[in-house]
């Protein structure tokens, strides 16, 4: 049997979702773990950080799909749940990591620097920004890569507005760190 025939129809899907069909659960899932775990991994350092986000987050997909709106993209709604239970899992973790307290951090003005992003392959990005700190990385994905606005990461994470663009600002001083390290790192072993 293909994949191709796996795949029902969405609003199949969620039916039977609402219906609390383990089969139709399964194939929701499968069709959309790709994509969520995508999200997933911007937010967690390693990859079983991510599948646990992953899996706990599509249970609350399955607990509270009467909650979406089928007007709506099912992706978006995916994507919203998915990052808010990736913050969930940072709240719980915060206390096992070592970092500066948010709402202490001096305020940092950003500055202006090349589009270094773009030079860089997909993965290799990914890697460089699973290396921030947690506060960091989670401030920089739902600023940059997410598009929320530093009232929205203030309210979402309780700490001020001020504290997000600190973080993202750090982040992306740290990002630059680790790609002069990277580009110095990959000069040295073209020059052995």
């Amino acid at each position: 049997m293909s994949n191709a025939s796996n795949i029902s129809a969405l609003p199949d899907l969620l039916a039977g979702c609402l219906r609390n069909h383990r089969r139709s659960q399964e194939l929701l899932y499968r069709q959309f773990y790709g994509y969520a775990m995508s999200v997933c991994l911007r937010y967690s350092p390693t990859r079983e950080g991510a599948l646990e986000v992953l899996n706990d987050g599509f249970l609350k997909v399955f607990t509270r799909l009467e909650q979406y709106e089928p007007t709506q993209p099912f992706k978006g709604w995916l994507r919203r749940i998915m990052i808010n239970t990736a913050v969930d899992h940072y709240r719980q973790e915060v206390r096992h990591f070592y970092h500066e307290a948010v709402e202490q951090a001096e305020q940092v003005v950003p500055t202006e620097a090349p589009d270094a992003y773009s030079q860089l392959a997909q993965e290799e990005l990914m890697n460089l920004i699973q290396r921030l700190s947690p506060a960091y990385r989670l401030v920089f994905n739902l600023y940059v890569i997410d598009g929320f606005t530093h009232e929205e990461i203030a309210a979402q994470l309780g700490i001020s507005a001020g504290a997000s663009k600190s973080n993202l600002a750090r982040a992306r001083e740290n990002l630059r760190q680790l790609l002069k390290q990277l580009n110095n790192d990959e000069y040295a072993r073209a020059n052995r």
